[in-house]
């Protein structure tokens, strides 16, 4: 799955990690202070051609050049660019969207503090000045399309990559995998499904890290009118506190609910495998798929998939139940102190935009369970045939019977 796209993959990731750590203390410690440092906040999409952040892609270009020039001359594999400068840049792409998401928080502050002044009538507001702010929001949510539209495209061509380079691996020893139970769906499914999923997730996990970085300085200056919470009084940093809590204890409760989840999807991909494959084997010969075998097939895939839904229904209790009481979550927070009249509109939905931002960062698990569940069954099902290649003994759930 990995060593088909990624040079010696266990090496390449930890260093991967430990260069990203290194890049990311120079910067934080000396190089993003060379430039722009002095520059007061920009409200818009100059933010992103300001000093300070055209620096910041030089910074990220050249360390990205510096990785990828030694891995290619010490390893050399035949995907590298796609899998070293192709990876760089979706994580860059990943920074972007971060970025845009902190341009519209700042755009949040004066927009709707505009708004509030004008329904209060506290101080003159003309239609110019409002139609201004509708512009700026524009022109940041402009370059996010513009931007999100390429990265789309180029990551449907960095996945079908992936699965090109599976489907090469797998095919050179297809007379060793043939045996196993669905290998066909395996190559021609499998690998797709697993390429789409790991890229979907690996990019979300990284936005999840990037918007941490990006939204905790600003929700704890933000905050600063907010001394203390409903039922646990003061404490430092409360909306942090809080964010942390209540989304360890989605993530924490959520998993334990559908903990059986990935080995029933394991099994439903292997009844389907089984029936298909009958199905298959009839077209050319009359004496498969007669009805009592292709009903029995049937009716273990009906099982399954029963099974599978009971499960899905208390999982989905469970997680409709902390997603919509999440949805109300940071107003019970701050209840006091908008009651209170300590914070303007503005700040109010500045705020809560960057609570919510770093609360579904720290939701990373709870919203992409389902997808884990699926990455999982794939992961179990490649595995198999990469035990096959190596003549290593096939994994227990593969000769495992179903639940009943």
């Amino acid at each position: 799955m990995f060593v088909s796209f990624f040079p010696r993959p266990r090496l390449f990731f930890l260093s991967a990690i430990a260069w990203t750590a290194l890049a990311m203390a120079l910067w934080y410690f000396y190089a993003g202070d060379l430039f722009g440092s002095s520059e007061p906040p920009v409200v818009g999409v100059a933010m992103f051609w300001s000093a300070r952040s055209l620096w910041f892609d030089v910074y990220f270009a050249l360390g990205v050049m510096i990785f990828a020039a030694a891995w290619i001359r010490l390893a050399p594999h035949p995907w590298a660019w796609w899998s070293i400068v192709g990876s760089a840049l979706i994580l860059f792409t990943s920074y972007f969207q971060v970025q845009v998401s902190v341009a519209i928080n700042s755009w949040y502050g004066p927009f709707y503090d505009l708004v509030q002044a004008a329904l209060s009538k506290s101080r003159p507001v003309t239609i110019e000045q409002f139609y201004s702010q509708l512009s700026t929001f524009a022109g940041i949510a402009l370059v996010a399309v513009v931007v999100g539209v390429l990265t789309r495209f180029f990551v449907s061509h960095y996945i079908f990559r992936w699965r090109a380079a599976m489907n090469d691996f797998y095919i050179a020893s297809w007379p060793r995998l043939r045996s196993i139970e669905g290998a066909s769906q395996r190559v021609q499914e499998d690998t797709m499904r697993f390429a789409t999923t790991v890229e979907g997730l690996g990019v979300n996990l990284i936005s999840a890290l990037l918007t941490l970085l990006a939204f905790l300085p600003v929700l704890l200056r933000l905050s600063s009118a907010v001394t203390e919470l409903p039922l646990i009084g003061a404490i430092p940093y409360p909306l942090v506190f809080a964010a942390v809590i209540w989304s360890l204890f989605g993530t924490g409760a959520l998993a334990l609910i559908g903990i059986r989840l990935p080995a029933i999807e394991f099994f439903n991909q292997r009844v389907e495998a089984a029936y298909r494959k009958e199905l298959v084997l009839g077209e050319d010969d009359p004496a498969r798929a007669d009805p009592p075998t292709v009903s029995m097939l049937f009716a273990d895939i009906r099982r399954n998939y029963f099974r599978l839904y009971l499960n899905f229904m208390y999982f989905n209790v469970g997680r409709i139940v902390y997603l919509q009481t999440d949805t109300i979550f940071p107003y019970v927070l701050l209840g006091p102190t908008i009651v209170a009249g300590r914070i303007t509109l503005g700040a109010m939905n500045q705020i809560l935009n960057a609570f919510t931002q770093v609360r579904s960062s720290f939701q990373y698990l709870v919203n992409a369970w389902s997808t884990i569940v699926e990455l999982i069954s794939i992961y179990q099902r490649l595995r198999s045939f990469e035990a096959q290649i190596h003549g290593e003994p096939l994994p227990l759930i593969e000769t495992e019977p179903a639940p009943l």
